[in-house]
């Protein structure tokens, strides 16, 4: 049996190739005629006053900032199953539970915190909850602080999150 061989010719064998130095003058040959186009018609470039006006074309689809979601009798859903805390790979989210006293449930969160420095907004909390307790459909989507501790969601400030896109009662 013969194997058939197919031969491929090899760019980058010439001087001019090897040296890059032509690639790069294209490219800026680009990026400085665009440049000239946008300073010739300055009114053409489409700018956005963020924050001061906000983008219109974020679907419900877009992870925001976290929110946990309440039952419709006013109680917190989460069962504090560590679900999404164990699903999290950037392992920011911190929950302490305790016993409920409203007979619902075994367990709720005594403490929540997700610390947004750390979260990289993957959206595998919400796909892990089996209570659909934890969602990311806030609308919030910058996150301002001057300490460390303003970036630390603590559950009053999940609870307070209303949700933008969609029903505030949880589907599950």
């Amino acid at each position: 049996m013969s194997k058939k061989v197919k031969k491929v010719t090899r760019y980058g064998n010439s001087t001019k190739e090897r040296l890059y130095l032509p690639a790069i003058l294209e490219g800026l040959k680009i990026t400085t005629s665009h440049l000239l186009q946008n300073l010739s018609d300055i009114n053409s470039v489409e700018t956005l006053e963020y924050p001061e006006e906000q983008p219109t074309d974020i679907t419900s689809r877009y992870r925001g900032l976290h929110r946990l979601t309440h039952r419709a009798d006013g109680t917190i859903r989460c069962v504090a199953c560590f679900m999404c805390a164990t699903a999290c790979p950037a392992e920011c989210i911190d929950i302490v539970a305790t016993t409920r006293d409203d007979g619902v449930d075994d367990k709720m969160p005594l403490q929540f915190n997700i610390d947004t420095l750390e979260c990289i907004f993957c959206g595998y909390c919400v796909e892990a909850c089996p209570c659909d307790a934890i969602r990311m459909d806030t609308g919030i989507f910058s996150i301002i602080g001057k300490k460390r501790e303003d970036f630390i969601l603590t559950k009053d400030r999940l609870l307070s999150h209303k949700g933008v896109f969609g029903e505030e009662i949880s589907r599950a």
